[in-house]
């Protein structure tokens, strides 16, 4: 029975996958992330994405924070934070959020302040959908790894 519930999950998370690689919201790196994953360390994968979030959080924090700033100007000091945010993006192959930052510095290249607003929004939207999507597979997969480890022994 408990075997069913891994089979049921293992198939779960790789729907999930597989919707996360089809929309683009994820890339191979995010596989080769996961290969890095072994026995000793089996929460890595979830441990270098909260990294990420923690530090992509401070990010979207400090971007807000210069485009409200009335007397804004610091187009250069928003491009430092979308490298940062681009490179963290990056690796753990969180795709559309790499190419959200894209834009944005595309906006902040023209000076525009507007296109900055969009692209945050947009940057924001992609960040919020990307870490309740990955939350959930951890959990699935946590769920997973607790079913198949409940075997019981087999009365004779």
């Amino acid at each position: 029975m408990m075997g069913l519930v891994a089979d049921r999950l293992r198939a779960d998370a790789n729907r999930l996958l597989a919707f996360l690689f089809n929309q683009g919201i994820l890339d191979e790196q995010f596989l080769q992330l996961q290969q890095l994953r072994d026995e000793s360390s089996p929460n890595f994968v979830s441990e270098v994405v909260n990294i990420h979030f923690h530090e992509s959080e401070k990010l979207l924090r400090n971007l807000r924070s210069l485009l409200m700033d009335r007397e804004f100007s610091g187009y250069n000091k928003m491009g430092i934070h979308l490298n940062q945010f681009m490179g963290s993006s990056s690796s753990i192959g969180a795709k559309r959020i790499r190419n959200a930052c894209f834009a944005f510095r595309a906006a902040s290249e023209q000076n525009s302040r507007a296109g900055c607003l969009r692209a945050l929004e947009l940057l924001e939207h992609d960040y919020c959908f990307l870490k309740n999507k990955l939350h959930e597979l951890f959990q699935i997969q946590q769920q997973r790894v607790l079913a198949a480890g409940a075997r019981y022994p087999m009365q004779n």
